[in-house]
């Protein structure tokens, strides 16, 4: 039974920080891709970050040089640091992995907001 369990959201300021934190269970995490998307009230869902499981990353432009995507495998957890943070980028984050998404899976998300 597969399970995504996103933690490490909350409210902060402006130029405030936070790391949210993903962990998988009955994925097969090593050899899959690993995404971070989010989605703001009334918008569609969107990818923010991905990272191989070689550990090559690619993000979206508008995050681009604020925030970090990373992995450990031992953990089976995915990470996004998130830097600068701007009230645009207030939403609901989802990590999740491109056999499930197709299925229509996705995990609770963790809630991000940037306000002061």
């Amino acid at each position: 039974q597969v399970q995504l369990v996103e933690s490490g959201g909350g409210l902060v300021q402006p130029g405030g920080s936070l790391r949210l934190s993903c962990v998988a269970s009955g994925i097969i995490f090593r050899t899959r891709t690993m995404d971070w998307y989010r989605q703001a009230p009334g918008k569609q869902r969107e990818l923010v970050a991905s990272i191989t499981s070689g550990g090559s990353t690619t993000y979206a432009d508008s995050v681009k040089g604020r925030f970090a995507i990373s992995r450990d495998n031992v953990k089976k957890s995915v990470y996004l640091q998130m830097n600068s943070l701007k009230p645009e980028d207030t939403a609901v984050y989802y990590c999740n992995e491109q056999f499930w998404r197709e299925r229509g899976f996705w995990g609770q998300g963790t809630q991000v907001t940037v306000s002061s």
